[in-house]
């Protein structure tokens, strides 16, 4: 008698459910029959607006250099580049990351290995952030070197190598420090990293994950022009 009961209570909210969403069909269907022939050209012309400013959007990302996956070659540049870019996702790297050699006999070789690691981890990350740059054009894809920006990596507190500064409105709202968030591996794919930027709203994703609906970061965003500590965007 209980699962007699249970069942008849689950057909009627599926047919509640099924009502309700065939009187929206219906109210989209009868809409659509009102309209006339001006309804319909007001909508053609507003389309038409959307893709037009659309493609200059997209003329203006191009220009700035979205589309590419580029160096930034000094810390002036970097400020200007997020001061004209919406959305900037920024790997900082340091191509010779140095090593503290405890075996005094074998120094030249684990040296050579661990230079040698650090090389494979920028190109990894290169790998990944080249494909999402032209994937992902409304957002610009950069990288600085670390090792020559040292007034922009103590302010912004880069420790860690590689991190992606992620920011928006001249703001560094979010970071992805290391490979920790990735799986803890450099074998992370390009997918996974496009939902950690996606999750943090520095691209604009499409794609089904539910990933992106976790909860957003708590901490406060760092202005590239301000942190705890005033400073100005002039490294002198």
């Amino acid at each position: 008698m209980e699962n007699s009961a249970v069942r008849e209570i689950l057909e009627k909210q599926v047919l509640t459910v099924a009502k309700a969403v065939e009187d929206k069909i219906d109210e989209e269907i009868a809409a659509l029959e009102r309209l006339d022939l001006d309804d319909i050209e007001a909508l053609r012309e507003r389309r038409l607006q959307q893709m037009k400013k659309m493609a200059e959007k997209r003329s203006r990302w191009i220009s700035l250099g979205h589309g590419e996956y580029s160096e930034i070659p000094s810390e002036k540049d970097f400020f200007a580049a997020v001061k004209a870019s919406e959305r900037v996702v920024c790997h900082f790297y340091r191509p010779n990351w140095p090593c503290k050699v405890l075996d005094m006999d074998s120094s030249k070789d684990v040296v050579h290995i661990c230079h040698d690691l650090m090389l494979l981890i920028c190109v990894v990350m290169d790998k990944h952030l080249a494909i999402l740059a032209k994937k992902h054009i409304e957002t610009r894809f950069v990288k600085i070197n670390a090792e020559k920006s040292p007034f922009l990596a103590e302010k912004l507190k880069i420790v860690v190598l590689p991190t992606l500064a992620l920011i928006k409105n001249a703001k560094v709202d979010d970071y992805v420090v290391g490979f920790d968030e990735l799986g803890g591996t450099d074998e992370f794919s390009t997918e996974e990293l496009e939902e950690r930027l996606a999750k943090a709203q520095v691209i604009i994703f499409e794609g089904e994950s539910s990933s992106l609906h976790a909860s957003k970061s708590t901490s406060q965003p760092r202005s590239v022009r301000q942190s705890s500590n005033s400073y100005s965007s002039d490294s002198d």
